[in-house]
């Protein structure tokens, strides 16, 4: 009896906060499916006049369901990128010394911690000449800045423990070192690289600055495109909300598909 009321305790202050978590997303939802006239119109803790024609607006405006594929393309091109990069820097890291190495892990990690505003107007000027402006390739690579530190941090936790004896150990089984790296090694280090891709993807698809600057029409984001809600009659709270429930889709479908390696990711390495 005494077991299962301090269970209770603990469980119940758990059930609040989760609840106390849920209500903005719940309140968000709630919002998508009413009218202007019903949100402004006073407090109602469900719809009361039904409808679905702030999604029927997403997905029927090429400007906003381009937004989505957009902000899509260029999170996954960066994703990609940052592993392919961070993978064998990281690996570099773990495994050998070498003059600086030190001061070179720590440089990287200060491009995380610099804001993406102090890099904003070289990657427009850079961009712009070259031609890359207005494209997703231009704001995957300008998300590699902080993405690719965070990359080689997290996962040269994970590969410190993994011991050297194992490579040591595919070298005399006549492993080369790109078969012993993707057939070996890479399977071992799974659950950091989920890990490792969750932030990558989460970080890129929330970034509004750099994304929002470095294009204008071929290549907008959907951050971007909702602000199109803003008019001189007002905000179009509706599409607007029901915009803000379409962008959490992905990061949902992200944690579902690596919640395997995400849950082991958390209790090892370096996160």
């Amino acid at each position: 009896m005494r077991l299962g009321k301090m269970k209770l305790q603990k469980v119940v202050p758990l059930w609040i906060y989760i609840l106390f978590l849920l209500v903005p997303i719940y309140w968000l939802v709630n919002m998508s499916f009413k009218t202007n006239t019903e949100i402004l119109g006073g407090l109602t803790l469900w719809p009361q006049d039904f409808t679905m024609a702030n999604y029927h607006m997403i997905f029927t405006d090429p400007v906003w369901y381009n937004g989505y594929l957009n902000s899509l393309y260029y999170v996954c091109l960066n994703t990609v990128i940052s592993l392919s990069v961070a993978l064998p820097a990281a690996y570099a890291f773990s495994r050998y010394r070498f003059l600086g190495d030190k001061h070179l892990f720590f440089w990287l990690l200060t491009n995380r911690m610099a804001p993406p505003a102090v890099f904003l107007l070289p990657f427009f000027q850079l961009y712009s000449s070259i031609g890359l402006f207005d494209t997703a390739l231009a704001v995957a690579l300008a998300h590699c800045l902080f993405n690719v530190p965070l990359a080689v941090w997290i996962l040269e936790g994970f590969m410190s423990g993994v011991p050297k004896e194992i490579d040591e150990t595919a070298y005399i089984d006549g492993y080369s070192f790109p078969k012993f790296f993707v057939k070996i090694f890479i399977p071992l280090i799974g659950s950091g690289i989920g890990v490792t891709a969750f932030f990558c993807f989460m970080f890129s698809w929330v970034e509004l600055l750099l994304a929002r600057t470095l294009t204008s029409v071929n290549a907008k984001p959907i951050a971007a495109v909702m602000t199109r809600t803003v008019s001189a009659s007002g905000i179009d709270w509706g599409v607007l909300a029901a915009a803000g429930v379409l962008t959490i889709l992905p990061g949902m479908l992200v944690i579902w598909f690596v919640r395997n390696h995400v849950a082991k990711g958390f209790a090892l390495g370096r996160v």
